[in-house]
C-alpha cells in the first residue's frame, strides 16, 4: 500500500472531529426478531480535518500537506486526540497496560494491541503504527528495554524480543500510537471569505487497513 510514514499536523487534527465506526448487517425476522451480523472483523475511523483549521495559515499548511500526499493516492499518520495512548488520556503509558499475549517459549514477535473493555464485551484493537520512543513492554512485570530485550517495527506495530518469552509468561506494553489514514476526496474547496466567516472546508479522513 502506498504510504507515508508522516504524521499529519497534530496542531490541526487536534480540533478535528471523528472516531470509530462500524458496519452492522440487519435482518429482520417476520417475527420481529432481529439477526445482526458484521462482515467487519475490526472498526474503522473517520475524521474531518477542516474543522482544526483557524486561520489562513492553516489552510495553507493543510493544502501543502494535500499536495504532498498527492489527494488520496498516499496514506499518512494521524493523530486521534480522543484515543492515543495505551492507558487513559490523562495518564502516562506504562508497561503494563495492554496485555497483548502469552509467551509459548517459541515465538518472538507480537503484535501491540489496545483493549476495549464493557460488561461483558471486549474488542482488541490491532496497533499497527506506534509513535518512535513511546513503547514499553514487560514479561511477568518485569519491564523489558527496547534495543537491549526487544526492537519495535514503527511501521507493522510488531514487537520482537530477542529472547522468546516462557511459555505461560504474559506480555504487556504501554505505548503512545497514530491512526493510518488517507483523504477520503480528491478536493479541497476554500473559500477565503467564506472561512473568514467561520465557514470551514470539508476534509474528510479515513482510517486505511495496513
Amino acid at each position: 500500500m502506498a504510504f507515508h510514514d508522516v504524521r499529519f499536523p497534530a496542531d490541526l487534527s487536534f480540533g478535528a472531529m471523528g472516531g470509530p465506526e462500524r458496519r452492522t448487517d440487519i435482518v429482520e425476522l417476520t417475527s420481529g426478531f432481529e439477526e445482526r451480523n458484521t462482515p467487519w472483523a475490526h472498526s474503522r475511523r473517520r475524521y474531518d480535518a477542516g474543522l482544526g483549521l483557524r486561520s489562513l495559515d492553516d489552510v495553507q499548511a493543510l493544502i501543502a500537506f494535500f499536495e504532498a500526499r498527492r489527494g488520496q493516492l498516499f496514506g499518512f499518520r494521524w493523530k486521534d486526540w480522543a484515543d492515543f495512548k495505551s492507558c487513559k488520556p490523562s495518564l502516562t503509558p506504562a508497561p503494563n497496560d495492554q496485555v497483548i499475549a502469552q509467551g509459548d517459549g517459541v515465538t518472538k514477535s507480537f503484535q501491540l494491541l489496545k483493549n476495549y473493555r464493557s460488561g461483558e464485551g471486549a474488542y482488541g484493537r490491532p496497533i499497527a503504527k506506534p509513535v518512535q520512543g513511546t513503547v514499553l513492554t514487560a514479561v511477568q512485570d518485569v519491564e523489558r528495554r527496547e534495543g537491549v530485550h526487544f526492537d519495535v517495527d514503527l511501521k507493522t506495530g510488531i514487537v520482537t524480543f530477542h529472547e522468546a518469552p516462557l511459555d505461560g509468561a504474559e506480555i504487556s506494553a504501554g505505548f503512545e500510537f497514530d491512526v493510518p489514514v488517507r483523504f477520503d476526496t480528491d478536493r479541497i474547496n476554500v473559500s477565503v471569505s467564506s472561512f473568514q466567516a467561520g465557514q470551514v472546508p470539508d476534509v474528510p479522513v479515513i482510517e486505511v487497513r495496513v
